[in-house]
């Protein structure tokens, strides 16, 4: 990485290893999820909550955050691919001129996460029968986090890159073209880091005045709403975007935030399930 006049010129191989298959990428992503499930393992204890439910919790969080994510890249941004290759939607590799490569999961969506996500706490609720909200309350918490370590992946693939810019701190992402541009993935990963300090500060300050579902909107209701926006800094990702007037990333986050807002605004239900 160079400074080159006002600008910050971007070249970082996504391979941590050249010729390996370790990227940046998948190393943030699970680092930032280890380090997530490390903060609920505390809260867990703070709460008194046994340490084989986490261990099932993480089990099941993990799994729907990557199938969610992968199979909402394949069905919201590139279904007319996918629908006919659906054995790559859930297998990191390719079969090409006879062969297997391993290609790694070429795609993930961050809705399609949350949903994966929703689903696999909602299972585990039923089967531990645990509280629904109050297990997405402690998740909501470390959500931020966790997505705060995915854009810092997308920044060293040089991916999800923003419209052209002449700010000064404007990447030029060598990788992509010689176009100084907005760093968007490095606005969210600030924000989201921005979002997680607030939200563990409130868990920790307000804790007994918050009703269950509270962290869960707050969470929703801050990521989304920052999402919505940030797509006007952001190059459209798929060809089809470019005849909408807002992007796919924009009407997936409309729910999301109107949710959020339900819970952060909803009276305190006599019993939160």
């Amino acid at each position: 990485m160079l400074i080159r006049l006002l600008y910050i010129s971007w070249d970082v191989d996504p391979q941590i290893i050249k010729g390996s298959s370790l990227g940046y990428y998948n190393f943030l992503f699970v680092g930032g999820f280890i380090l997530c499930a490390y903060i609920v393992k505390k809260i867990f204890e703070k709460e008194q909550i046994s340490a084989e439910t986490f261990t099932k919790l993480t089990y099941y969080v993990f799994g729907g955050i990557v199938i969610g994510a992968r199979l909402g890249h394949c069905l919201f941004y590139e279904p007319e691919y996918y629908l006919y290759h659906i054995p790559e939607m859930l297998l990191p590799f390719t079969f090409e001129d006879g062969k297997f490569v391993f290609t790694g999961y070429r795609g993930l969506a961050s809705h399609g996460g949350v949903i994966g996500m929703l689903i696999a706490i909602f299972l585990f609720s039923r089967n531990t029968k645990t509280g629904f909200l109050q297990t997405l309350d402690y998740i909501a918490i470390v959500a931020p986090l966790g997505s705060c370590f995915i854009r810092l992946g997308n920044l060293m693939n040089s991916e999800i890159i923003g419209k052209p810019a002449t700010v000064p701190w404007a990447f030029i992402f060598e990788r992509v073209d010689s176009v100084p541009r907005h760093p968007a993935q490095l606005y969210e990963a600030i924000a989201y880091l921005i979002i997680f300090v607030t939200v563990i500060t409130v868990y920790t300050k307000k804790k007994k005045d918050l009703k269950t579902g509270f962290l869960f909107g707050l969470v929703l209701f801050l990521i989304f709403t920052f999402r919505f926006l940030i797509e006007f800094l952001k190059e459209r990702q798929v060809d089809f975007e470019s005849a909408m007037s807002l992007d796919m990333g924009q009407l997936l986050s409309i729910p999301f935030v109107v949710v959020g807002l339900f819970f952060v605004l909803r009276k305190r239900a006599e019993k939160d399930y």
